[in-house]
């Protein structure tokens, strides 16, 4: 087994244990930490969900200006690719109209392709109570704010290789963009802070449905790993597992049961059960989950909402887990639009508006809708002008941000002028300049979530340049009263 996968079985460091030699003490250690943090740990549980758009996502046909002025100034800079308002024999492919209860107060519409996400902003079903979705306009990566001069002269610090794919999903994931390496992303911080005080138990607080993800990898914690069946076990239990995997599988436990005289090998052989035992016991109580309530929400021909089914799962067994706080990693691909960008981009509009409405649905259906906040994010905006075909790499976007403890029916932030070399255009195409960083997000979306102002640095190195931590306000408002502290 490498030391990667044997990072992913345990909340706890394996690699850290792995290095000492007295493991069980290490382990009968942490099983006393946590029962006494556990006495402190909060009573309620809180859920962070991210879906992950790779490829860059060009979010500004996602939500698009209805005003005659700026509808005009969109219309005229995007040009081949500007969506009607009114459509002349097409009505399907009108915008949809976003009520704005607040928010910048300006009117809005959202891509054709989102029922769902227009319903979730408007009210679900026509009540304006349940207001689940809100938009953040203009948000990027940034190491402190910066203008269009600034920007030109290179007269202060700037996100290290912008516009580049690898560069910015790292750097959304590790909210670090001056180009260090960083080999932690800020949830798995956020783990750092809170997991063993908060959760009080070996199961990892940061559970990916897509493979490993930087943003959920720890100094001292990393990521559970798991698929939309759950957990993969040495076992072979898992559902349709090949009869060569239950083979191997059986081998493999049957080696580490052995009784060593090496103490290394008795330390390893002790750690890796431990975590079997934990893979195990995650499976167990993931297949014991009686969804049916719910499944039906969930359209099977659609991969993105069954990862979402596969976390409403996981949030409903929090408190068999004995997890309070916990996060979410999902991912869709797909989103590198250089050409054919209104055809492709509409039907996977649909999967995703169709994917998150059924995932807010089911937990409003549950009562969780109070416990959980999901967010999108993406490599970084495109380009407003148009290749001829598509739209190339930029830099500011808009991002959705839905749940029960969200202001919902509102556009945060402040909307660009659209128009070509504008104060927030670069001048390449529509490159617009962040004026909301990331940070200012994630630190909102993490005072909720219980991370204190001492530690609120630690999670993110450059929240100093946005916000003041200590502050009685929060950096975005996109919070609702009394669901922070």
């Amino acid at each position: 087994m490498s030391p990667t996968t044997r990072r992913q079985f345990f909340g706890k460091s394996a690699c850290a244990a792995m290095s000492t030699v007295p493991v069980m003490n290490t382990l009968l250690n942490l099983q006393v930490a946590s029962r006494v943090a556990a006495q402190e740990a909060p009573t309620d549980h809180r859920t962070l969900v991210c879906v992950f758009l790779n490829g860059g996502m060009d979010s500004f046909n996602w939500l698009v200006p209805r005003d005659a002025g700026r509808y005009a100034t969109y219309s005229a800079t995007r040009r081949d690719l500007a969506l009607p308002i009114i459509h002349p024999t097409l009505p399907a492919q009108n915008l949809r109209e976003l009520n704005q209860d607040g928010g910048d107060g300006q009117l809005y519409g959202i891509h054709p392709s989102c029922a769902g996400l227009q319903e979730m902003f408007n009210g679900l079903g026509g009540d304006t109570s349940k207001r689940r979705a809100a938009i953040v306009s203009n948000i990027g990566t940034l190491i402190q704010p910066v203008t269009k001069d600034q920007y030109l002269e290179e007269s202060v610090p700037l996100p290290r290789a912008l516009y580049s794919h690898a560069d910015q999903i790292d750097q959304w994931q590790t909210s670090v963009p001056q180009g260090m390496t960083q080999l932690s992303g800020w949830a798995g911080r956020t783990a750092d802070v809170l997991h063993s005080t908060v959760n009080g138990n070996s199961i990892a607080m940061n559970i990916s449905l897509a493979g490993n993800s930087l943003w959920q990898v720890g100094n001292n914690t990393t990521q559970f790993v798991v698929t939309d069946r759950g957990a993969l076990t040495f076992t072979g239990s898992e559902p349709a597992a090949p009869l060569h995997m239950q083979m191997k599988n059986t081998a493999h436990r049957s080696i580490i049961q052995q009784n060593y005289a090496n103490l290394m090998q008795q330390s390893y052989g002790q750690l890796t059960k431990s975590s079997i035992e934990l893979q195990e016991f995650f499976l167990a109580q993931y297949n014991g989950y009686n969804d049916s309530a719910v499944a039906g929400l969930f359209p099977t021909t659609n991969y993105v909402a069954q990862q979402f089914r596969a976390a409403v799962r996981m949030i409903a067994l929090r408190q068999a887990l004995g997890l309070k706080r916990q996060t979410i990693f999902i991912a869709h691909g797909g989103w590198d639009h250089h050409g054919e960008l209104l055809e492709t981009q509409a039907g996977m509009l649909t999967t995703l508006s169709v994917a998150l409405t059924a995932f807010q649905r089911a937990l409003d259906q549950l009562g969780l809708q109070d416990g959980v906040i999901t967010y999108s994010a993406s490599d970084f905006g495109r380009t407003l002008r148009s290749n001829g075909r598509g739209t190339d790499h930029a830099w500011g976007g808009n991002a959705l941000v839905m749940g029960g403890p969200i202001q919902g029916g509102r556009i945060y932030g402040t909307f660009p002028d659209q128009a070509l070399e504008s104060d927030d255009d670069t001048g390449y195409g529509g490159r617009m300049i962040p004026t909301t960083s990331v940070d200012s997000f994630f630190g909102e979306m993490l005072r909720w979530f219980g991370v204190p102002a001492s530690n609120m640095s630690t999670v993110l190195p450059n929240i100093g340049n946005f916000y003041n931590v200590n502050s009685s306000s929060l950096p975005i408002g996109m919070l609702r009263p009394g669901t922070w502290v």
